[in-house]
C-alpha cells in the first residue's frame, strides 16, 4: 500500500508520541526501543485489508510469516526473564544455592538429576538449547568455580554434548529438520573444558575420602583438615556422599566411553566396552540411591512421581526452558516434553547396551555377515546417538 502524504501541519497534528524508555536491559551491543506507539499510529492508518510490506514481499514468504505476540507462534513471548543476568538478578540460579549445606547438597543432585532427563529429552529430538542448556549454570560456568562439585559436572556435561554433536554430525543419520545439532549460537566450548575430567577425579576423590572417613569405626574417626564434610548431618554423609559418587562416577566413564568409540580404526572399542560395564554399574547406584534421597527429602511427594524429573520429586533450582526461546530458529515455538528421571536411567541404560552391540561388531566381516548384523541391530530400534555411532565405527 501506499501512505497518504499531508502537509507539514497535518504531520504535526498527527505525529506518534515519543516512545517510552523500554524496560528490557540494553546489553553491549544492543539497545531496546519500545515502538508501541509507532504501530499503533500505523494501524490507525490502515484500511480494512490492508498489509505493509517490504518490496520483496511475496505469497511464500506470506505463507511462513509468524504471528507476533500469539504465543503458539511467537517464541521470544514466553519468556521468563529477558537474559540471562537478568534471571540470574532475581536469584534464579544461586551459587552457593544455599548456605544450608544439607539443602545445597540436596540441590545440587537434583541439577545432576534434572540434567540427566534433560541431557536424554535432547537425545530423543529436541532442541539443546530448550534441554541441557536451559541450565542458567551452563550458560555462565565462570559463575560456579566457587562451588567445585558442580562446576566440574557442568563442565564435563558441556564437554559431553559437544562429542554427541561431533559424532552425529559426522555420521549424518539424523534429518535435515531434526535439531539435535542445532547450538542455536549457544558455547559448547568454554576455557578449561580440556581440564574437565581433572576437575572432577579431584572432586570425586575428595569425595571419596569423605566417605572412607565417615565409615571408619567411630573410635578412629577423625576429620582432618583436609577433608571436610558435604554437610552438616553425620549420619547423614554416607548416603550423600555415594548418591553423588555414582552421579560423578557415571559422568566420567560415559565421557570416557564416547573418547574411546571416536579412536581411528576402532582401537578403542575394547576400552569402550569396560566403561559401559561401568556405566551400567553406576546407573543401578544411582537408581538405589533414589530410597535415601527420598526419604531425607523436604517434603513428600505423593502426585505425579512418574514425571518427576529428579530421585527427590522436588524442582531443580537454576533452569528456565524459555529463557533461550530468543535465540532459537524463526519457527513457533516447540512444546517439549521432558523425560522423567526413571525414563532417562532406562534410555541411557538401552544407550549403553546399543553401543556395547556396535562395539562387540567384527572389524572384517563378509557382507552376508554385515548385512545380517544391521538388521538384527535395527530390531532393537536404536536411537539416534547409537546409530551415529555405528556409522562412524
Amino acid at each position: 500500500m501506499e501512505w497518504d502524504t499531508r502537509d507539514e501541519s497535518s504531520a504535526h497534528t498527527h505525529a506518534p508520541p515519543q516512545p517510552s524508555p523500554s524496560s528490557i536491559p540494553a546489553s553491549e551491543n544492543t539497545v531496546w526501543a519500545d515502538a508501541s506507539p509507532l504501530f499503533e499510529a500505523a494501524c490507525k492508518e490502515l484500511r480494512h485489508g490492508e498489509l505493509i510490506h517490504g518490496e520483496n514481499f511475496n505469497l511464500f514468504a506470506a505463507m511462513s510469516a509468524l504471528e507476533i505476540m500469539d504465543p503458539k507462534m511467537d517464541s521470544g513471548i514466553i519468556s521468563r526473564y529477558y537474559s540471562i543476568d537478568e534471571a540470574i538478578e532475581n536469584g534464579a540460579a544461586p551459587v552457593p544455592i544455599s548456605s544450608d549445606r544439607i539443602f545445597d547438597v540436596q540441590c545440587t543432585i537434583d541439577i545432576m538429576d534434572h540434567l540427566l532427563a534433560c541431557e536424554a529429552t535432547w537425545h530423543k529430538g529436541h532442541s539443546l538449547a530448550q534441554t541441557v542448556f536451559s541450565c542458567i549454570y551452563l550458560l555462565r560456568p565462570e559463575r560456579t568455580s566457587s562451588h567445585a562439585l558442580l562446576h566440574s559436572y557442568c563442565k564435563v556435561i558441556r564437554t559431553t554434548c559437544k562429542a554427541v554433536v561431533s559424532v552425529v554430525s559426522d555420521a549424518r543419520t539424523h534429518e535435515e529438520e531434526d535439531l539435535f545439532t542445532m547450538a542455536y549460537g549457544l558455547s559448547l566450548s568454554e576455557d578449561g573444558d580440556g581440564k574437565c575430567l581433572s576437575l572432577l577425579n579431584a572432586v570425586e576423590e575428595n569425595i571419596s575420602r569423605q566417605l572412607h572417613a565417615c565409615k571408619a569405626p567411630s573410635p578412629k574417626r577423625k576429620v582432618t583438615e583436609d577433608v571436610e564434610p558435604l554437610q552438616t548431618n553425620p549420619d547423614l554423609e554416607e548416603g550423600y556422599c555415594k548418591a553423588l559418587l555414582c552421579r560423578l562416577r557415571f559422568r566420567k566413564h560415559f565421557f570416557h566411553l564416547l573418547t574411546s568409540m571416536k579412536r581411528p580404526q576402532a582401537r578403542g572399542l575394547e576400552l569402550a566396552r569396560k566403561h559401559i560395564v561401568a556405566c551400567l554399574s553406576e546407573l543401578n547406584s544411582i537408581h538405589k540411591s533414589e530410597k535415601f534421597i527420598m526419604s531425607h527429602a523436604c517434603r513428600t511427594y505423593k502426585d505425579g512421581l512418574e514425571e518427576r524429573t529428579t530421585a527427590s520429586g522436588r524442582q531443580p533450582i537454576g533452569f528456565d526452558a524459555s529463557l533461550n526461546s530468543r535465540t532459537s530458529a524463526p519457527t513457533p515455538p516447540r512444546a517439549i516434553k521432558m523425560r522423567s528421571w526413571k525414563e532417562a536411567i532406562e534410555y541411557f541404560e538401552k544407550l549403553l547396551h546399543d553401543l556395547d552391540a556396535v562395539c562387540s561388531y567384527s572389524l572384517d566381516p563378509s557382507l552376508e555377515v554385515l548385512l545380517r548384523f544391521v538388521v538384527q541391530f535395527q530390531q532393537s530400534k536404536p536411537d539416534l546417538v547409537a546409530r551415529a555411532h555405528l556409522q562412524v565405527v
